[in-house]
Formats: structure tokens, sequence, C-alpha cells
């Protein structure tokens, strides 16, 4: 028994080794979004440097609570509502609200895999008749963007969330409310090479695109989770409704990807697992219930919607739901 305990706790902890955090932003550190005051060039205390914002009080930018986050991401605590409005510009007349790593690690060596989940509501949901770019670097190598970038011939509000590399639209997915999507930028500072990782609720992350040639670069204190929202400049009056976009499980590592949404970085205990060892029985049940045929969606991910070529029944435990046309998950 005592070996098939050590077999057992040797394969947990194989696997809840997959990569290496480098940095933890998962907020799991913080109160509540006020705690990210008592940051300041002189104090450089928290996970996050808090500057890029509007003159309003922090509750205004940043909130934090555990339904901000994606239920399947069991290591964080709560997850952050980024909000920005006409008040929310930061020496320029772009609306704004961004964090900044705090932290001396280097997140710019090597191979790293910058990890984040992302969704809107159908509350103060995302103008996609302007360019909104989104969990960028300062040099742009690669980015989110969404709604209408500047430079397209037509002038349509466009609805497709993208990643972009080096100013390139490299893939994208029409973004929906209600629906968390987990992304991994899978950055190879050696090589100069980008690739995304992608899901959605708790489905494991598969590669989707990449790699892509990037001049990749950071000095660990210029990526900004949050977003920065570009002016109309053509003339016409800018949309004044505000804005509110939902991040949750954030953290960056290095080594090997972990592709399980909710389980990297995070402060909560990871729980206790005994097997016992016993011998098989020695009758069996003439009758069992019927069992689902074919492959089940896991709790919390997608089993339907309009284009969905995937699982439509889910795990023993849960059901699945209508989100919108487009969306179902398993609750």
């Amino acid at each position: 028994m005592f070996r098939s305990l050590l077999s057992v706790g040797s394969l947990l902890l194989g696997l809840a080794s997959a990569g290496t955090v480098v940095w933890d932003g998962k907020f799991n550190d913080y109160s509540s979004s006020a705690d990210l005051n008592n940051w300041s060039w002189a104090n450089q205390v928290g996970s996050y440097q808090y500057y890029i914002h509007g003159t309003g009080a922090v509750t205004k930018y940043v909130n934090l609570s555990p339904s901000f986050k994606n239920p399947a991401d069991t290591s964080s605590n709560q997850g952050v509502k980024v909000t920005i409005d006409p008040t929310a510009l930061w020496n320029s007349d772009m609306w704004r609200t961004e964090l900044i790593p705090q932290t001396k690690a280097n997140l710019g060596t090597g191979r790293l895999y910058y990890h984040f989940s992302m969704k809107k509501t159908g509350t103060n949901s995302p103008n996609p008749a302007y360019e909104h770019q989104v969990n960028f670097f300062e040099s742009h190598f690669t980015e989110m963007k969404y709604g209408w970038i500047n430079g397209n011939a037509s002038p349509a509000p466009d609805n497709n969330l993208r990643w972009f590399v080096g100013g390139q639209s490299k893939w994208n997915v029409d973004w929906v409310p209600d629906v968390w999507h987990n992304f991994a930028y899978d950055i190879n500072f050696s090589s100069g090479t980008v690739t995304l990782w992608h899901s959605t609720g708790s489905a494991a992350l598969t590669q989707v695109a990449g790699p892509f040639s990037a001049s990749t670069s950071t000095n660990s204190a210029d990526w900004h989770l949050g977003v920065l929202r570009l002016p109309n400049r053509s003339g016409g009056t800018n949309a004044q409704g505000a804005e509110d976009w939902y991040y949750s499980g954030v953290y960056v590592e290095s080594g090997t990807i972990n592709t399980s949404v909710g389980t990297g970085g995070g402060t909560s205990p990871p729980p206790t697992t005994t097997v016992p060892v016993s011998t098989p029985p020695t009758s069996v049940p003439t009758t069992a219930p019927p069992a689902p045929t074919g492959p089940l969606a896991p709790k919390y991910g997608q089993c339907g919607g309009i284009g969905w070529a995937g699982a439509t029944a889910c795990v023993s435990g849960s059901t699945c739901s209508k989100i919108n046309d487009y969306y179902s998950q398993c609750i």
C-alpha cells in the first residue's frame, strides 16, 4: 500500500510541476483592488504596478471578486474586472486601464508562457466599433486586439477577438458574451518566435496558431494586463459608454506548458489524495445504468452552440445549459 501511495504521489507531483511559475498574477495576494494603491515607485509591493489609469478611485477602474474569475480556475481566489470609460485617460486621449507585473524575475528570457483567461458580458460590453489593444507588450510584438482595426477598408464594427504578431492578425474568434477564453502566449525569446494556445471554459489548451517569427523582447515590466482603446479620429463623436473586461488565471511559467486551466500558480494548497489498495469485487451486478455514447464535455466546458462540432453530452454531475445561440456550457 505504501508503495502504491508513493507511486500516485510521484505521478501527481510530476503533473503539478509540468511548468515552473516565474511570476504569479492571480490576485491571490490582494484582499481588494484598494490594495493596488499600496504600490508606488518608492514602495514596489504586490504583484502589480498600478499607474496606468484615470483620475478616479481605484474601484472605478479595477475591481476584484470571485464572481469575476473563470469557474474552472480553482487556483485563483478571484478574478479582475477592468473598466475603461471617458475618465480613463492616461497621457493621451486613449482610454486605458492596465496593470504591469511587479517582479524581479526575468520575464524575457528563454521560452516562457504568458497565461490568462478573458471574457466579456452583455453589460458594459466592449464596443466593436473601436480598436482595442489587449494584454500587449509595449513593442506590440504580440497582443490581442478587438473591434474595428485602424486601417481596415471596411468601416463596419468587427466583433472578432484577434491575435496579432508584428501588426498582423494571425488568429481570430467571434467574441460572444459570457464565454471564458483561455490563452497562453508561447514566447521563445531565444529563437524569436511566438505561438498561441487557446481553449474555452475548462477545456485544456491546444496550440491554435504559430510559431511565427517576431521581435521578441521585454524588460520584464512592459507587459500590460488590461486594455487600451484608440479614439475615433475621423472627426466623429466617440461613444462614451463604459466598458468592462474580465480576466482570470494570470501567470507566467517556464519549462513545459501547463495546458490544464486553473492549476498553474496560485496559493491554494493542493488536495490530499489517498488511493487505497483493494482487490477487485468477486461479483458483478447483472444490470448497470446506460452510459452516454460518444465523447463527454468536461464540467464548465462547451457542449453546444451554432457551429459547435464537439461533444454535446456532459460528464456526470453537470448539465448542458444554453448560454446564448453560439455557446452552451456544462454547468
